[in-house]
C-alpha cells in the first residue's frame, strides 16, 4: 500500500495546495521517515486538528534543540582535533544546518559526520579516544571489516554525552564498485559563516545521492531524495550554471548515473524542475519509486521481496562477489 506514502509527497511538492484528509496516517509515515519535524515546519499555519497543532508546535522547538545539540557536537569535535592540527569537513545533516540551508529546517540530526583526510584518520582517531569517545563495534571482526573495507573509521560514541560521531575518509566504501575522489571532496569544502568546512555544493549534491541511491538500500529514502531535491532547487536558484557543474561533478567522482537517477525521483515525487538533458523518463526508476512509498497508513514497510533486492542490491554494488559471500556467511555464522 503505498497511497499514504503518496500523500506525503505530495504534500512536502505542494504544501500550501495539499488537502489532508487522514492525519494519523500522514504523521505515521512521516514519523517513519523521520520527516515528522520537517512536515510540522512545511505547514506550519495551515488548517488542522488542534491536537495535531500542538504536537507539531512541540516538534518545532525540539528540533531547535536537535540542532543546537548538534553544532554543539561538532564543535566538540572541532576542540578535540584541532590541538592535532586536524581539519574537517562536515557532512550530512549538522552540514546542513551549519551552512543554513533550507534543507535543515526540522530536520533531524542523529550521528555527527565528519570526513578527514585519509592521511590523517589514525591521528584524529586518537585524538578522539584520548578526548572521551569509545568504540562502538568490540567486535573483533567488525572492527577489521570497518578498517580494511569501509569508508570510515568503526563508530565511536562519547561516554559522557552519549553522542556518536563517524569519521569518513571518503563517501563510498573502499570496495565499492565507485570510487569518488575524495581529495577533491576535501580540497574543495567551502567554510559556513558559523566556521565549519562544509562540502561545496555540487559535492554536497552528489554525496546525497551516494548515500541515496548507490550506497545504500534506501531505507529511509524519502528523507535523502527531499534533501537533495531540496539542495538542488536552492543551488540552481543561486548558480544559473548549477545543473551544469554538478553534471560534471557527478562524472568526477564516477557519480553520474546515482546523481541522475535522484534527479528523476526528485522530479516525480517531488515535483523538482530539471533542465533539459535531465529530464528524461527510465523505466527502470519504478522500481526505486516503489521502494521509496512502500508504507502502509501506519508507517510500517510493506512489499518485503522489493525491500530483500533493495538490500541484496546495497550489498551487491558494495563489495565483489567472494568478499559479499564470505562477509554474509560470517555475519549468519555470529547470529
Amino acid at each position: 500500500m503505498t497511497a499514504i506514502a503518496t500523500t506525503l509527497t505530495r504534500v512536502f511538492a505542494d504544501p500550501a495546495g495539499a488537502r489532508i484528509d487522514d492525519w494519523e496516517g500522514l504523521i505515521c509515515a512521516a514519523r517513519s521517515e523521520a520527516m515528522l519535524s520537517t512536515l510540522a515546519h512545511l505547514i506550519d499555519g495551515a488548517d488542522m486538528p488542534a491536537p495535531v497543532a500542538a504536537l507539531f508546535a512541540d516538534l518545532r522547538a525540539a528540533a531547535r534543540v536537535t540542532q543546537a545539540q548538534a553544532l554543539w557536537e561538532a564543535d566538540m569535535a572541532r576542540r578535540a582535533l584541532a590541538p592535532e592540527g586536524i581539519e574537517f569537513v562536515l557532512l550530512k545533516g549538522t552540514a546542513y544546518a551549519a551552512a543554513g540551508l533550507r534543507c535543515s529546517m526540522g530536520r533531524q540530526i542523529g550521528d555527527l559526520d565528519i570526513l578527514v583526510p585519509m592521511h590523517d584518520i589514525r591521528r584524529a582517531e586518537n585524538a578522539l579516544l584520548r578526548a572521551g569517545w569509545e568504540w562502538v563495534k568490540p567486535d573483533p571482526y567488525d572492527d577489521q571489516y570497518y578498517r580494511e573495507h569501509m569508508h570510515e573509521l568503526p563508530p565511536l560514541i562519547h561516554g559522557g554525552r552519549d553522542r556518536m560521531i563517524d569519521v569518513h575518509h571518503t563517501i563510498l566504501p573502499r570496495t565499492h564498485r565507485v570510487t569518488p575522489d575524495a581529495l577533491s571532496l576535501v580540497s574543495d569544502a567551502v567554510m559556513t559563516e558559523s566556521g565549519f568546512a562544509v562540502l561545496c555544493p555540487t559535492d554536497m549534491a552528489c554525496h546525497c545521492a551516494a548515500h541515496m541511491i548507490a550506497d545504500g538500500d534506501l531505507q529511509g529514502g524519502l528523507r535523502n531524495l527531499w534533501d537533495f531535491h531540496c539542495l538542488t532547487r536552492d543551488f540552481a536558484a543561486a548558480d544559473p550554471g548549477f545543473w551544469g557543474k554538478l553534471d560534471a561533478r557527478a562524472d568526477l567522482h564516477g557519480l553520474h548515473a546515482p546523481v541522475h537517477r535522484a534527479a528523476r525521483l526528485a522530479r516525480d515525487l517531488y515535483a523538482s524542475t530539471l533542465p533539459p538533458g535531465w529530464d528524461r523518463h527510465d523505466p527502470a526508476d519504478l522500481s526505486f519509486r516503489r521502494r521509496l512509498l512502500a508504507r502502509d497508513r501506519w508507517g510500517r514497510p510493506t512489499n518485503f521481496a522489493l525491500q530483500q533486492a533493495f538490500y541484496i542490491r546495497s550489498h551487491w554494488l558494495r563489495m565483489p562477489p567472494l568478499m559479499l559471500a564470505k562477509h554474509l556467511w560470517t555475519k549468519w555464522r555470529k547470529r
